[in-house]
């Protein structure tokens, strides 16, 4: 395990607090980056998540897609969890939250973005971050490619028609537009990249090249994930600093979300036999969020000082240490699943190990 996933809390803690510093320092510096927007689409924020996203797309190998049957019961739990049970569930308790238990501390209009907020986090599966929960759960990293791949084929055509369901029903207006324009900039575009750079790097099918690729790569996607906390708890920096009540406000929901998700994935993939090195990372894919890319999509549809650009960073802030702590419950469980099973035939590579 490397430094940066060893201490990736530490690292993600001092880059909310750098922020948040110099968002209040120097606040002219992040409002400079705020005016670079064209087309609603701010520029700093979509380079850095693009940075932090694409090598992690040409990680993803969609030749795998045909070993989808070898074991179905870990991609079925992973599936039903992340399409049919986690974005109703965020929703729900988004409402039940800032339309009832919350009504009186919230403005309306602030509860309902901080409700988009939360629904744009429940229906983008995890993409970027699984393969670091998969590694730490000693997961088998190469079924979690299968998942991935797959899960990727499924967020370009349901994320924009269940994000505008979820938003509808919770009468949330939708720019059509700027929703299916952040999946093309955020989904399809870098999966594109990554078939493409892999199709061109692994023509032998040794992995080498792309793995030497990957690893010149790696440093730079950390700098991108990292400067993207930095530059979204400085754009929410004075937000923050004035209304810590509305962190806890937006944090509460969020963690029994998490909580909850997992409690279930993880007593369904018990009770389904699954061994741990399969169970550990659907579990883990199912409770996660892409929150880079409920972060670039909330502030293209609402704006970079919104309520629901505020509570998908929230979603960062509590993402990571809660996952962390869920690894190690994984790791501590492991007794409770049957012995893991072998890899199956897709080749190992390299970087994932």
């Amino acid at each position: 395990m490397g430094v940066f996933e060893r201490y990736l809390s530490l690292w993600v803690g001092l880059c909310i607090l750098t922020g948040l510093l110099l968002g209040n320092l120097v606040p002219g510096l992040f409002e400079t980056f705020a005016a670079m927007e064209i087309a609603h689409v701010n520029i700093p924020v979509a380079v850095f998540i693009w940075v932090m996203i694409y090598p992690m797309m040409v990680q993803v190998d969609f030749s795998s897609i045909r070993h989808v049957g070898d074991k179905p019961k870990g991609l079925a739990l992973t599936l039903v969890i992340n399409w049919l049970v986690k974005p109703f569930t965020m929703a729900a308790l988004g409402w039940l939250f800032f339309r009832v238990l919350f009504a009186n501390l919230v403005d309306p209009q602030t509860a309902s973005e901080y409700i988009a907020g939360m629904i744009l986090l429940g229906v983008a599966p995890c993409t970027a971050m699984v393969f670091v929960w998969s590694h730490l759960t000693r997961g088998d990293a190469n079924y979690t490619l299968v998942q991935v791949s797959l899960n990727d084929i499924i967020m370009i055509f349901a994320f924009a028609p269940l994000a505008a369901f979820l938003l509808g029903v919770s009468d949330i207006a939708v720019p059509w537009d700027t929703l299916l324009l952040s999946v093309v900039l955020y989904v399809l575009l870098p999966l594109i990249a990554g078939i493409v750079t892999r199709h061109k790097l692994d023509k032998a099918n040794d992995h080498k090249r792309l793995d030497n690729f990957l690893a010149r790569l790696k440093p730079i996607s950390i700098a991108g994930l990292l400067a993207t906390v930095v530059l979204l708890f400085g754009f929410q920096a004075e937000t923050i600093l004035a209304n810590p009540l509305a962190i806890a406000l937006i944090a509460i929901p969020l963690l029994i979300q998490t909580y909850g998700i997992f409690a279930i994935s993880y007593g369904t993939a018990r009770a389904m036999q699954l061994p741990h090195n399969i169970a550990a990372p659907a579990c883990m894919i199912g409770t996660s969020n892409f929150f880079e890319l409920a972060v670039a999509v909330a502030i293209s549809l609402f704006g970079l000082h919104s309520g629901a650009a505020l509570a998908t960073v929230v979603g960062v802030l509590v993402e990571v240490p809660v996952m962390l702590s869920l690894v190690a419950f994984a790791n501590r469980t492991r007794h409770w699943f049957p012995a893991m099973e072998s890899t199956t035939s897709v080749k190992s590579f390299s970087h994932e190990n």
